[in-house]
């Protein structure tokens, strides 16, 4: 019998284990998100929500090559009204449900964290950043904290709920947008959304791969970048952090939080590993532990500091 506990408290949350589906990733219906949480994962996040339904872009919208994922789906959704009416019931997932909520004005984020309010989600991630989507998140003045601080007070004027800000990995102040955030009533960090955009070029067709040319690079590659900005982040702010980026395997999510992260995200490592990797990524987080004297998740947060 395992003596080792990998259950933590996010912002309030319980959590089984520190493992949360990114969003992007089978977040679609709410029978995905149960049999996600079927398959291992402590918590799950829904795919970005806009005020409105979009297409997204067309197809290839995803490649692999051999350090990770380039990806540019458009933020495809069917907008805040169908959204509502998929997940009603939300509490049949059996595990806690975040909402990640898009917009291209502060009002618009506003506007569909109110139409969520029906349903029963655990808290509210809002990504002010995307590599593919030109015009969604942090749009006048990219990057600055003005405008982080200016869409996470608006979010927080309109729910009591967790918020948490998604963070690029390519802003070189970090740490000053996240404090920015935390000032403005941020709950948690996630950070890293996808890195890029980057492209693929098919020599043989002689153009890009991707149909919108350029995407998010996440996976392998990212993880390096992850790890950074997750330890930086974490002598910055006093928030959780909520780190994502390449993680498929126990080792993986231990260094993200012996870096500094409360709780992982898993996106790219479901293709990889398959959707249990949650359950393969607890059972080799908790093997580790056993192996190295560890009996609670919570000691390692932060350790690389010491």
């Amino acid at each position: 019998m395992s003596n080792v506990t990998l259950s933590v408290n996010l912002c309030n949350i319980p959590l089984a284990n520190p493992t949360i589906l990114a969003s992007g990733i089978l977040g679609t219906t709410k029978a995905l998100l149960k049999r996600v949480v079927d398959h291992g994962a402590g918590a799950v996040t829904i795919k970005s929500i806009s005020t409105e339904s979009r297409e997204g872009h067309k197809n290839p919208t995803v490649i692999t090559f051999e350090a990770g994922m380039l990806n540019a789906v458009g933020y495809s959704n069917p907008g805040v009204d169908a959204a509502v009416r998929e997940f009603s019931n939300i509490r049949d997932v059996n595990a806690p449900v975040i909402a990640s909520v898009i917009g291209t004005r502060k009002e618009d984020f506003a506007r569909v964290v109110e139409g969520l309010s029906g349903a029963k989600f655990s808290a509210i991630e809002i990504p002010l950043s995307c590599p593919h989507t030109p015009g969604f998140g942090l749009l006048a003045g990219q990057g600055t904290p003005d405008a982080t601080f200016a869409i996470t007070s608006e979010v927080r004027k309109v729910t009591k709920l967790p918020i948490f800000v998604k963070l690029s990995p390519n802003i070189p102040e970090i740490c000053t947008i996240a404090k920015a955030a935390e000032d403005a009533g941020a709950n948690a960090i996630t950070a890293v959304n996808s890195m890029g955009p980057g492209m693929i070029i098919n020599i043989d067709a002689q153009k890009p791969i991707l149909s919108f040319k350029v995407g998010g690079v996440t996976g392998d590659a990212l993880r390096p970048i992850a790890v950074r900005c997750v330890y930086d982040l974490y002598k910055a702010i006093k928030i959780p952090i909520i780190g994502v980026g390449g993680i498929s395997t126990g080792r993986h999510a231990i260094e993200m939080m012996m870096a500094g992260a409360s709780a992982v995200g898993i996106g790219t490592g479901v293709y990889y590993r398959g959707i249990d990797v949650f359950k393969k990524v607890c059972d080799e987080m908790t093997q580790w532990m056993q192996e190295n004297g560890f009996n609670n998740i919570h000691d390692i947060v932060g350790i690389a500091h010491d």
